[in-house]
């Protein structure tokens, strides 16, 4: 009479383990339930994410970016009120470079005129420990509105790209390089290597007398493979469902300040699903599996038409492909409900 039911625990023990393993294994997007502008670095185990929060600065910590709603995680700073970058928090990146942490970020005083990049740094081999101070706006000499900024070395030598105004009033944003001295002062002036050209890049009407439409080149990401380099960044506003992805491929020698060793492709390379139920895809990042062999890009998006900016903006990844001519191939977003394999 007792062998059914040893049975029975068996096999559910059996179930829940197979359930539970293949939970490790897999994921489906998103990863969290809100979270703009995804941004992560692997060090030594472990990613540390962060994303726009827009009031403070908060680290993730885990193995596993499909495990973030459960990962460990702190406030590292909290800005002083009534200051010039007290508000509007976005797009934070962190980054470990020359054995320190860094984090850049975006911010302002409340209005979005005064937009610039500003850094932290900690000295401390984990970011979870030690103190991270600020360090101060991070500018050109123009001095310019600016936000988005992702440093990356080059044979080298360090860059920050970003997205900024040419003059001091809104109506675009192109994307911007310079080098830099060190990971807290930009060396130089910027040179500009995008503006907005193509019809999927000029999506950008407001409900604004005073403002009716913008045209936005935004969230650069610099990307390399094998012996090529790219910029993939953010086209058309935010609010709209075109929000999209589009590249720049570098085909000149060593002067990445040269803007027309830039070419832009005509087409963009991620952009709207609504078959898959996946709007305004952008604002990504690139990272690589544990075993460094594959590439993978985060992205946030919306579920729905017309959710805009706001907090409806979830992270979520997928596998980015190389092509046979070198190129980046991303393919659709992919819809919610589809079991991926976690990065490897």
């Amino acid at each position: 009479m007792g062998t059914p039911k040893v049975t029975y625990i068996f096999l559910f023990f059996l179930l829940f383990t197979i359930s539970v393993f293949s939970q490790d294994k897999t994921f489906t997007n998103p990863l969290l339930p809100s979270g703009a502008d995804p941004y992560s670095t692997y060090y030594n185990g472990y990613y540390y994410y962060t994303n726009t929060l827009q009031n403070r600065l908060v680290l993730w910590k885990t193995k596993n970016l499909a495990a973030l709603d459960n990962a460990e995680s702190i406030t590292v700073w909290t800005p002083p009120e009534g200051t010039d970058y007290s508000k509007d928090i976005w797009a934070p990146e962190v980054h470990f470079i020359n054995k320190k942490w860094y984090i850049y970020f975006a911010a302002d005083d409340g209005h979005n005129k005064t937009h610039r990049m500003y850094v932290l740094e900690n000295s401390s081999k984990d970011p979870f420990k030690g103190e991270w101070e600020f360090k101060g706006k991070i500018a050109a000499k123009t001095d310019k509105w600016a936000i988005d900024g992702n440093v990356f070395n080059h044979k080298g030598q360090l860059y920050m790209i970003w997205s900024g105004w040419e003059g001091d009033t809104n109506g675009q944003q192109d994307i911007f390089i310079a080098k830099m001295k060190n990971p807290l002062e930009i060396d130089g002036e910027r040179a500009k290597i995008s503006s907005p050209k193509y019809e999927w890049e000029k999506h950008g009407d407001l409900d604004d007398p005073d403002l009716p439409h913008v045209n936005v080149n935004e969230g650069p990401q610099f990307l390399a493979h094998k012996d090529r380099i790219f910029i993939v960044f953010s086209a058309s506003g935010c609010w709209t469902d075109n929000y999209s992805l589009g590249l720049l491929s570098f085909n000149g020698g060593d002067d990445l300040l040269e803007a027309t060793a830039w070419e832009k492709s005509e087409e963009p390379i991620f952009t709207q699903a609504p078959q898959n139920g996946v709007y305004a895809p952008g604002h990504n990042s690139f990272f690589k599996s544990p075993d460094g062999k594959q590439d993978w890009i985060l992205y946030h998006a919306n579920s729905k038409s017309g959710q805009g900016c706001g907090r409806f903006r979830s992270p979520r990844m997928q596998r980015l492909y190389w092509d046979t001519s070198g190129m980046p191939y991303l393919g659709p977003p992919l819809p919610e409900n589809v079991i991926l394999d976690i990065p490897k």
